[in-house]
């Protein structure tokens, strides 16, 4: 059973792909830092870096964004064709308006990339305004079926643009492509028209949010239950499906029970088991993940594993558990770049053949791009995944500021979530009208910033909220004292003094 599970809180929304209860996919997004990739700005060419062939642009955010020159060359233009035989001056001018699409998050010090090519993507059909192209999902296989949508999406296809045919196209009729390439076009006279006003830098056209795309990327009929805890947005949901897939309105459902949602299908739990630098396999082995700025290192170990025929068993059925946990700990923290895996040595050839064949048939199930490289003269397997956005541990974590980075605690954004749960949970069962929470100076300091949230909580649940710092607090917990109305009079009256 796969199930997409969203929790909507004041200032984060969380949702998790579940597949067989299993957590497979997390994505986490704020008010205060919502994703970016697919949406288009008019920019400005700030400066033109020739030695590498890329040019800063301007586009109204924290950080310049960053053009390649392969993603500014005109897809349609043949005297453009060679790279080679050209320079980024030949295209790009200082100070040159230019209209551009985010196609990966800034990461760490480094600006969005961006690039010139649009794609739109629909339902069932992406559009390329700028490119004369029909294509058709790799994972459609079918041969018949490949050559009837392509018939199909011929007679609908605009002039001098082009089309892709999504995955989830496969056995869909021209009325759906109808509806799709319609809804496209007219999004992209829309995008046509404002990209002519105003001065740039300004954002021309918002992608969806992180419900909506995914109810327009991931909600297939693969997927039995769409479940969300706020009442609004399942609204919002179900209005979007019955408009992209009406067949599919009934598998979205309200939650409504008291208990947090995260905590009902299991997913609190699974976050803290794979977050962690060390990951348990079930035979007792493990692996260890660590990051740097360029890679990420993963190594296997036996643990407490000691088979039960002889070593080179041992080590290998330890490597193949190994390979399957790799592709999911790859997907489901969305590290990308390169990978590097240091199985535990075998010297059987068939062995190390069959453990790459299990890594690679694991990662089949990843829907962003991942290559395996092979196993190095050094014993070691290269893999490159795709990189898109920031990794799941960097939006959980971030650098202790008693150890200098050495070890991880939660970022204030996880603590305010933590505080909104228990406000949440305080105000289901107890009849408390004020909450102390104590937490660490540090923690203190930082939640101020995001005073505005604190006040959204207050309102939203009726309960007058104090934060308290304690030095003795560790940075991850949140020390609690519910109140009730006359310890509440007491306080304010203290206070007034």
């Amino acid at each position: 059973m796969n199930e997409i599970v969203v929790d909507v809180g004041i200032n984060e929304t969380r949702l998790a792909l579940l597949e067989n209860k299993e957590l497979v996919e997390l994505y986490i997004e704020r008010k205060n830092n919502k994703r970016i990739v697919g949406n288009i700005y008019k920019g400005r060419i700030i400066n033109i870096l020739p030695g590498m062939q890329a040019a800063f642009v301007d586009i109204g955010l924290e950080r310049n964004a960053f053009l390649y020159i392969k993603d500014a060359i005109p897809q349609n233009y043949d005297e453009y064709s060679n790279h080679k035989d050209i320079s980024i001056n030949d295209i790009l001018k200082k100070g040159q308006e230019i209209v551009v699409q985010v196609i990966k998050e800034a990461i760490g010090t480094k600006g969005p990339r961006v690039t010139t090519h649009i794609t739109l993507p629909g339902r069932y059909l992406v559009l390329m305004p700028y490119t004369d192209y029909l294509g058709i999902s790799r994972k459609i296989t079918d041969e018949v079926e490949r050559e009837r949508l392509r018939e199909i999406v011929e007679t609908i296809k605009p002039q001098n643009m082009g089309v892709i045919i999504r995955t989830v196209g496969e056995g869909k009729d021209q009325e759906v492509f109808n509806d799709d390439i319609n809804f496209l076009l007219k999004l992209w006279t829309k995008i046509s028209q404002e990209k002519k006003l105003g001065f740039p830098p300004r954002i021309i056209y918002n992608d969806f949010d992180l419900i909506a795309k995914t109810l327009r990327d991931k909600f297939t009929k693969d997927i039995d239950e769409f479940v969300i805890n706020d009442k609004k947005e399942y609204e919002n949901a179900l209005e979007l499906v019955k408009l992209i897939s009406p067949s599919l309105k009934d598998r979205i459902k309200l939650y409504t029970d008291k208990l947090d949602i995260f905590q009902y299908y299991r997913v609190d739990s699974q976050i803290k088991e794979n977050v962690d630098r060390i990951v348990w396999l079930k035979s007792g082995g493990y692996i260890v993940i660590d990051y740097t700025e360029a890679l990420t290192v993963i190594d296997v170990n036996t643990g407490k594993y000691t088979g039960s025929i002889d070593l080179e068993n041992t080590v290998f059925n330890t490597n193949i558990e190994a390979a399957k946990e790799i592709a999911k700990q790859l997907r489901l923290r969305d590290i990308g770049g390169i990978i590097i895996v240091d199985f535990i040595d075998m010297t059987r050839e068939d062995y190390n053949k069959e453990v790459l064949e299990v890594l690679e048939k694991a990662l089949e199930k990843d829907p962003t791009k991942t290559h395996v490289f092979g196993i190095t003269s050094l014993g070691l397997v290269e893999i490159t995944r795709k990189k898109v956005r920031q990794r799941l541990e960097s939006l959980i974590h971030r650098k202790c500021p008693s150890c200098e980075g050495s070890g991880r605690v939660f970022n204030e954004s996880i603590i305010l979530h933590k505080i909104e749960k228990e406000i949440i949970r305080i105000h289901n069962h107890t009849t408390a009208e004020a909450v102390i929470f104590e937490v660490h100076p540090n923690v203190l300091e930082k939640i101020k910033s995001e005073e505005h949230i604190m006040q959204e909580i207050e309102a939203c649940y009726d309960i007058k909220i104090w934060i308290i710092e304690n030095i003795k607090s560790h940075y991850n917990d949140i020390n609690i004292k519910a109140m009730g109305r006359l310890e509440v009079i007491t306080k304010l009256v203290n206070e007034l003094d």
